[in-house]
């Protein structure tokens, strides 16, 4: 099944890049779900617990701004929703690294499918905030355990140099058409809400946006339990040269240095990236409509206000009474509102795809991996926190959308690239018995649970009484500048591996 020369691929091996891309994309899909149901899902989820608080003696509008955002209690829950289901992902992840090593890439592949995948369907059914963070915690343990045992499988298949970064660089790229296709399932969720089945008697766009989550894991269900497991792991275990994983193994003396930048360097890139980039929704999605206090970009408000005013027009000539209504208003102006932020996610994903594709050809060409990485990381340092600074003084001006459209396609390029370094990376400085633990902790630990914890910082560094997107996305800026600066130091500490990798 390996490949020692850089011709073609058989048609065995383009089935296995076939998957390995499609598995790729369902599992950026599923992460860069949440940035964009988090606001609605907050808004549905927490009226039972705004009118607890009624009930308790504490003002309606108290109430409300507690749960709007910058308020006390969504803080505290949208703080928890990013980053409790990366912590669990990092520490079950790097469990399923372990796993990798120890019962080989195809099982433990199909099992983390299995799991993420009736997981993000059931989410779409929560009823409470509780049960949406814990499907949303299965979510992201299937993720990191699948993309670790991918990376490691494709690494082994593809023995020779120039033709395993082609198709380690070339299969990531399709991460990108993950986040294209969660903005595309959030658009069309928005558009076609009020006509699909109602879920526990509502419309609500984020609900089938989650749902959706489960269709890119039906090929992989069927396809990916008879694809042959990696040979090179494989031929080990059978003439018993296979060693033991060991977690502690990976912080002896000729590994610890590898293990540790590797680790905070991928934190670093995924703290650019949720430090500012995901919480653009957050920032110029419209909340708090028809109040004195209304945020977000103000297009995305008059657009949002217009259809909502709009819907309950036509329910009230259907002779719908007054209160459904208005509910129906509501969630008019909140799927509206989703389907102009789901734009503005399109052409960050986008750029991504081009970001990745780029890694791509440019991973051939040039030798120094460090050099490679430093292409992207650079002019991120700089453009990212200036770009969030930008749009904190742009949620006023109407003309200024298009302008934000460009301005996240670049940043989109730039932070998305370094994603796929990494899976070209990291199993050239991995022995085999090591590959999936040594992986699963610099993605885990490293990059879901250090850079994740990137947007507990600025949520909670950007909590005020009344909803300021324009202080999250100062803040925002801070925060991944901040990231990317410690990670362009260290990169300069980061080994360069041997061409074949490590055995």
């Amino acid at each position: 099944m390996s490949s020692n020369t850089s011709a073609g691929l058989t048609r065995s091996q383009w089935l296995i890049c076939t998957i390995a891309a499609i598995g790729f994309a369902f599992d950026i899909y599923e992460l860069l779900m949440l940035p964009l149901i988090i606001k609605p899902a907050m808004a549905s989820l927490s009226a039972p617990l705004v009118d607890a608080l009624v009930a308790s003696g504490v003002p309606r509008l108290e109430a409300i701004q507690m749960w709007s955002p910058g308020g006390e209690k969504y803080v505290q829950w949208a703080r928890t929703l990013f980053f409790v289901p990366a912590l669990a992902g990092g520490v079950f992840g790097l469990l399923g690294g372990y796993l990798t090593d120890l019962l080989g890439r195809r099982r433990v592949l199909t099992f983390s499918i299995l799991l993420y995948a009736f997981a993000a369907f059931a989410a779409g059914y929560a009823t409470s905030l509780e049960q949406l963070l814990f499907f949303r915690c299965l979510v992201f343990i299937g993720v990191c355990v699948e993309f670790v045992a991918a990376v490691a499988w494709l690494a082994e298949i593809f023995t020779d140099a120039h033709q395993r970064e082609k198709v380690l660089g070339y299969t990531q790229a399709f991460s990108s058409f993950g986040g294209l296709m969660v903005a595309g399932a959030n658009i069309l969720a928005a558009k076609w809400a009020l006509s699909l089945p109602a879920i526990h008697g509502g419309h609500e766009a984020w609900r089938y946006t989650l749902i959706s989550g489960v269709l890119p894991a039906l090929p992989l269900i069927i396809i990916r339990p008879f694809l042959p497991e990696s040979p090179v792991w494989a031929k080990k275990r059978e003439t018993g040269t296979l060693k033991r994983p060991s977690i502690a193994a990976l912080f002896s003396p000729e590994l610890r240095r590898t293990t540790i930048l590797t680790t905070l360097v991928f934190a670093a890139s995924y703290g650019i990236a949720f430090g500012a980039i995901q919480q653009l929704p957050q920032i110029i999605g419209a909340q708090k409509l028809n109040t004195p206090v209304e945020a977000g970009h103000v297009a995305i408000l008059a657009e949002a206000k217009a259809k909502g005013k709009a819907a309950m027009t036509e329910a009230k000539a259907a002779g719908k009474p007054e209160p459904e209504a208005q509910r129906t208003m509501r969630q008019a102006a909140g799927n509206a509102s989703d389907e102009m932020v789901a734009g503005v996610t399109f052409w960050q994903e986008i750029g991504g795809l081009a970001g990745r594709f780029i890694l791509a050809v440019l991973a051939v060409r040039i030798v120094s991996r460090r050099t490679l990485f430093r292409v992207f990381q650079i002019p991120s340092l700089v453009y990212v926190p200036l770009l969030f600074w930008w749009i904190s003084g742009q949620l006023g001006n109407a003309d200024s959308l298009g302008l934000i459209k460009s301005g996240i396609f670049v940043a989109g390029v730039l932070t998305v690239a370094q994603f796929s370094f990494w899976g070209n990376y990291i199993p050239l400085v991995f022995p085999v018995h090591l590959r999936g633990t040594g992986e699963s902790f610099a993605a885990n630990i490293g990059g879901r649970v250090l850079g994740t914890a990137a947007a507990w910082i600025t949520i909670t560094l950007s909590a005020s009484a009344q909803p300021n997107p324009a202080r999250m996305a100062v803040i925002g800026a801070f925060v991944a500048g901040a990231y990317a600066l410690i990670g362009a130091i260290l990169t300069h500490f980061l080994p360069e591996p041997p061409k074949d990798g490590v055995e």
